[in-house]
């Protein structure tokens, strides 16, 4: 049975964590898998329990964290020895830190086959210009290295092949994420009630939920803006909820002040706000289930999961139009498309979706057809086996 090491930066909630926990269990009988990972920021939420719940041991790496320096000398000679004891036929890693340590261990040791998925990128939105042109320059000579690259969308493959030139067409392999997507499909009237009851939303109230870090390339200021702006426009009742955590928390409660909402969170709640800061929750299901729409703002994304997700669970999408979301959504019909951080037109996007009942019932129509085969997790298994096979042979 051939032996796989899937290294992965670190186990934080969101969709990296998610697919290399679900190829670790179900790649099995067929290909051995150990799961090696860092540590989370500290304002990102623990999701080691979704790799417990499968049955998985993972290694973890305390020296692997998101921030560059001198920890990463430690965890490149720790993954050099997990290799050496482990020998892997394959050597997979997932996401930019994991990317770089990982493969430079791997072809110092000759691993015979090194594969790397790109989740996302840092090419823009993330660092400054000679940061990035740094960062190119190492994704081009590990690529040269590599066996195959997984773009997790036709679209990010042509960016990062066409646009920015980290290798040709012919070393990358298309490969979307999967995920368990029956359970969003499954309760659904106990959970919208229970997420309702738990915020104290009115049956009456448009709840309108994003969720993701609390981070700069996640443009939640767009998101706060565009609640402003409908609130001042509509006579309905909307709700809007903030799922999840990070560094810019306080300074987005500060904007929602300064544009007149209200805000109630962990640390100071107010009866009937309108913005509702929940921190993180694991069961996103749960949090589709209670809205009627879901929104994204980001400046730059790979595959933004919650996307999917909310598909999976028939709530319509307002999204800004960026990375690979063009292919993940069915436009128009699951999701409506704004121009990257464009207050008038995600705000009106998002207005219309507020005041037309008759669009929402039904782009919630459309959702659970479009994702429930693409992007569920035994079809990313199955490509991958085809891939591995492939290289190994």
């Amino acid at each position: 049975m051939p032996k796989v090491l899937r290294i992965i930066n670190r186990f934080n909630l969101g969709g990296p964590t998610y697919n290399v926990a679900y190829l670790t269990k179900y790649m099995s009988p067929e290909y051995e898998t150990l799961l090696v990972g860092g540590m989370q920021d500290r304002h990102e939420a623990c999701s080691d329990y979704i790799v417990k719940k499968l049955g998985i041991h993972a290694i973890q790496i305390p020296e692997m964290i998101r921030e560059i320096g001198v920890n990463d000398i430690s965890a490149y000679f720790k993954i050099k020895n997990i290799i050496k004891r482990y020998k892997p036929d394959i050597v997979h890693t997932h996401a930019s830190k994991a990317g770089y340590l990982g493969r430079k261990a791997a072809i110092s040791l000759g691993v015979p086959v090194i594969v790397h998925t790109f989740h996302g990128h840092v090419f823009h939105s993330y660092f400054n210009k000679y940061s990035t042109a740094i960062f190119k320059k190492i994704e081009r000579d590990l690529a040269k290295k590599t066996s195959a690259i997984i773009a997790i969308s036709e679209l990010q493959k042509q960016e990062l092949c066409n646009i920015h030139k980290i290798a040709p067409e012919n070393k990358f392999r298309v490969i979307p994420l999967g995920f368990d997507l029956d359970r969003f499909q499954e309760n659904y009237q106990q959970k919208r009630q229970y997420f309702r009851e738990k915020y104290n939303i009115a049956d009456d109230e448009i709840v309108i939920s994003i969720i993701g870090r609390l981070v700069a390339v996640k443009n939640h200021p767009l998101f706060i803006k565009a609640i402003s702006n409908i609130k001042k426009q509509t006579s309905k009742k909307i709700k809007a909820v903030i799922v999840g955590d990070g560094q810019l928390r306080n300074g987005l409660i500060e904007l929602a002040y300064s544009l007149g909402l209200t805000c109630s969170y962990a640390d100071e709640m107010v009866p009937n706000p309108d913005i509702i800061f929940t921190s993180w929750i694991q069961d996103a299901d749960i949090v589709f289930a209670g809205s009627e729409i879901t929104a994204l703002t980001s400046f730059n994304e790979g595959t933004p999961v919650s996307i999917i997700e909310s598909q999976a669970a028939n709530t319509p999408i307002v999204t800004t139009n960026v990375g690979g979301v063009e292919n993940v959504i069915l436009k128009n019909k699951t999701a409506l498309l704004a121009e990257n951080d464009n207050i008038e037109d995600f705000s009106a996007k998002l207005f219309e979706l507020v005041e037309n009942d008759g669009l929402r019932n039904d782009m919630s129509n459309h959702g659970w057809d479009f994702v429930k085969d693409k992007f569920h997790y035994t079809r990313l298994v199955k490509d991958m086996k085809l891939l591995y096979d492939d290289l190994l042979s």
